[in-house]
């Protein structure tokens, strides 16, 4: 028996709906098979009829009163089915099988239905005839008609079996009903009890999927859906676990550094030391914070509608040209190979911020040489830059792109950490691939972003 719950969900009143449509639908059907029958085995009977009362009325014209008397004697001998009744005007029988005029009355065109009385088997039984009544000439009355009986025994068979067969399809097709419905209901049920589990603090439940159809898909797409939930929620306890050291650490050094300068007396030059010391310490948490609120907003997505076609080659030019006074001062070389004429939907703003953001890595951990390219695949529109400095190891790549995640564990070099974890959140608005390789040597940063 299906369970009060399972008839109260969506998918079965959906699935009833359907029913209903179908099982109207079924029944019309039923009704138009039944009656386009009967009409036709009417119809058949209504002109075997007119065809013999027509060729009776020609005999009596042609051979008169005991010709058609003869005529009629003959066919009730010979026929099972064909009633006939000649009689005079006051309507008594002069030739026929039926024992007496019929007591219905004569209807429109001289149809008219009734019953009599038939010998079968040694006993009498009741059946019904449908005959059609002429008048002839001299007051002579003609009745000609068929035994319907057997014609309305079949038509019930047919009505019967069709009703029959209408309750089994309305009855398959509710089985049908509760069987689909009970599918969907547990595979919904699934992804509810997955995601109850989830509210209560467990992320790392996922929903089982099997099949290709929508729930297959939707139970994908909430996998992913989740997937991105747990890395942010691991983040941010990274971000929490790093937050101490890399925004705490320089502000106790700023407040010590201010209290000591406070409490001795000091000329004019050791304060302004404290002060520009305080003001680098204070620009480096103001990038910091900067650094954060541009990765967020590159992976909430919404940027999307600021994006634009643009040729990416101008820009990498600007930002070589902004970098290559610091990197003449460090003793590296910048070169580029741009493709021109190539055309991505990018975010100007982010996306300059992210290529800086590689450039001022190769820059810091003193790459001889870098080289920054552009060139364009069947499939993609490629930026790279690469460096032949000492490069990341295989088993450091993926968790540099990490946030605070810096190789330098005593974290005496300079920056936040953030840098990578940048480039990756502008990689994934822009739906690009980033990638770092072995430059042999050095290290080779590519984005692949889709053609527009």
């Amino acid at each position: 028996m299906a369970s009060p719950r399972l008839l109260r969900t969506y998918t079965f009143r959906i699935a009833l709906g359907y029913l209903g449509l179908f099982g109207l639908s079924g029944a019309g059907l039923v009704f138009f098979v039944f009656w386009s029958t009967a009409a036709f085995i009417e119809r058949q009977t209504d002109a075997t009829i007119n065809a013999e009362i027509t060729g009776l009325a020609e005999t009596y014209r042609a051979r008169g009163l005991r010709g058609l008397s003869v005529i009629i004697e003959e066919r009730s001998r010979n026929q099972r089915q064909s009633l006939y009744l000649l009689a005079d005007a006051n309507l008594r029988p002069l030739a026929g099988n039926l024992d007496g005029w019929p007591p219905a009355e004569t209807g429109e065109g001289g149809w008219l239905d009734f019953r009599f009385d038939r010998p079968v088997a040694g006993a009498i039984e009741e059946h019904t005839a449908r005959a059609r009544h002429l008048r002839l000439a001299g007051g002579f009355q003609l009745l000609v008609g068929r035994d319907v009986e057997d014609r309305n025994r079949v038509t019930q068979r047919i009505r019967t079996s069709l009703l029959w067969s209408l309750a089994a399809i309305l009855l398959l097709g509710l089985g049908g009903a509760l069987l689909v419905s009970r599918g969907t209901q547990r595979r919904l049920e699934a992804i509810n009890r997955t995601s109850r589990d989830i509210m209560a603090g467990d992320l790392s439940q996922r929903i089982s999927v099997s099949g290709g159809d929508e729930l297959a898909r939707l139970a994908g797409n909430l996998n992913t859906m989740l997937d991105r939930i747990e890395r942010l929620m691991t983040g941010m306890r990274n971000v929490s676990d790093n937050i101490a050291h890399d925004l705490r650490t320089p502000l106790n050094r700023m407040r010590n550094r201010i209290e000591v300068a406070l409490m001795e007396t000091h000329d004019e030059a050791a304060y302004r030391e404290v002060l520009e010391q305080t003001v680098a310490d204070a620009g480096n948490l103001v990038a910091t914070f900067n650094a954060l609120l541009a990765i967020a907003r590159a992976e909430s997505g919404l940027l999307r509608r600021e994006m634009e076609n643009l040729d990416p080659a101008p820009m990498l030019r600007d930002i070589i040209d902004l970098f290559e006074p610091a990197a003449e001062d460090a003793g590296i070389r910048i070169d580029s190979d741009l493709a021109a004429a190539i055309t991505i939907r990018a975010h100007r703003a982010l996306l300059s911020q992210a290529i800086s953001n590689l450039l001022d890595n190769a820059i810091k951990h003193g790459a001889g040489r870098i080289m920054v390219s552009l060139r364009q695949t069947a499939e993609a529109v490629e930026i790279r830059v690469a460096d032949t400095g000492p490069g990341i190891a295989e088993a450091d790549r993926a968790r540099v792109l990490e946030r605070f995640h810096r190789l330098d564990a005593s974290r005496t070099s300079p920056g936040s950490g953030l840098g990578l974890s940048l480039v990756r959140a502008v990689a994934g608005l822009h739906e690009a691939t980033l990638s770092l390789d072995d430059a042999a040597p050095g290290l080779a940063v590519s984005l692949r972003f889709p053609k527009p």
